[in-house]
């Protein structure tokens, strides 16, 4: 090769320029955070939600009373308005008191506790028992599938109150026949998502080969089909905390509920309604203003949640 040559050769192998390397593609749940992340409303509500849930956890560190012990409680010091101070002057009812000398502010505390934990407690038991009615109704198909979903049917067909106020009124009060009464009431909606995602990705390809290798069907369902049906299932789980924490207030306040030993922020609004009229608003107010703060931040991240978490998410 002449020098003229091997001079242009450096030359023209710099022009050519290397392939670009191919992006790397992000991941399904890294984007449904990055997504999640860019709104505000949501994250205001989780942090709110994560605040209120610390601060139930830590009641008995961050409150004066423990509004349970009835030993703690003063009858003398009840009905007053916020800021003033209990009958020995160790300590300021900063939300008042109720009815019963408790002091709304750790009732609240500790309200939110029973509410908050009923609420998540009964969406994690309904949510693994409707998630495999599901699978098993949408993986095995015929008439086990018909049973199921007309089960579940005839659950989302009543009033959601009213089959609730009949199961107490034969169960009676209590912190697990609530719980109970709300499994029975939500599971048919895990139910009913987890069945229709399975079935469509019982179709897909990768399901046709782990029968071809021939994986149990159990372990299709749990290992290979579960995990692509948890994001409808997340946002779902996430709405029925907010809507069990509503339903046991209510319940709370017809006097099905909690009993009034281990009284909910439902039952607290319930204490305090006889006296709206004789203005001691703050009996009733506080609590419906914890209530309310809680539901709203918990549907603000479900909200969000159910954006993120559409069919585009997978794409």
């Amino acid at each position: 090769m002449s020098a003229a040559g091997k001079q242009a050769l450096p030359e023209a192998l710099a022009g050519i320029q290397a392939p670009a390397a191919a992006p790397r593609r992000e991941s399904p749940w890294r984007r449904v955070l990055r997504d999640f992340l860019a709104s505000k409303s949501a994250l205001l509500g989780l942090a709110v939600a994560l605040v209120l849930m610390v601060a139930a956890l830590a009641a008995p560190w961050l409150t004066p009373q423990n509004p349970y012990d009835l030993m703690q409680l003063d009858v003398l010091d009840a009905r007053l308005p916020p800021g003033a101070a209990n009958g020995l002057g160790t300590f300021t009812y900063w939300l008042g008191t109720d009815g019963q000398g408790r002091d709304l502010y750790s009732g609240i505390l500790y309200g939110l506790r029973i509410s908050v934990g009923i609420g998540v407690g009964s969406a994690l038991i309904a949510g693994v028992i409707g998630t495999l009615a599901g699978l098993l109704a949408a993986y095995a198909g015929g008439k086990l599938d018909t049973l199921l979903m007309r089960l579940a049917d005839l659950v989302l067909s009543f009033p959601s109150i009213l089959v609730s106020m009949l199961i107490l009124a034969y169960l009676g009060k209590g912190i697990f026949n609530v719980m109970a009464t709300l499994v029975v009431l939500e599971w048919a909606y895990y139910a009913r998502t987890a069945r229709g995602q399975a079935l469509v990705e019982r179709q897909k390809e990768y399901v046709e080969a782990a029968r071809g290798l021939g994986v149990s069907g159990w372990r299709i369902m749990v290992h290979h089909i579960l995990p692509n049906c948890l994001p409808p299932l997340i946002v779902v789980g996430t709405l029925q905390i907010a809507r069990a924490i509503m339903l046991e207030a209510t319940l709370s306040f017809l006097g099905l509920g909690v009993p009034i030993t281990q009284p909910s922020l439902g039952l607290l609004i319930a204490n305090g309604y006889q006296y709206m009229l004789a203005g001691e608003y703050w009996i009733s107010f506080y609590p419906g203003i914890a209530l309310l703060i809680v539901i709203v931040a918990i549907n603000l991240v479900g909200d969000r949640l159910r954006d993120v978490m559409n069919p585009r998410w997978q794409k």
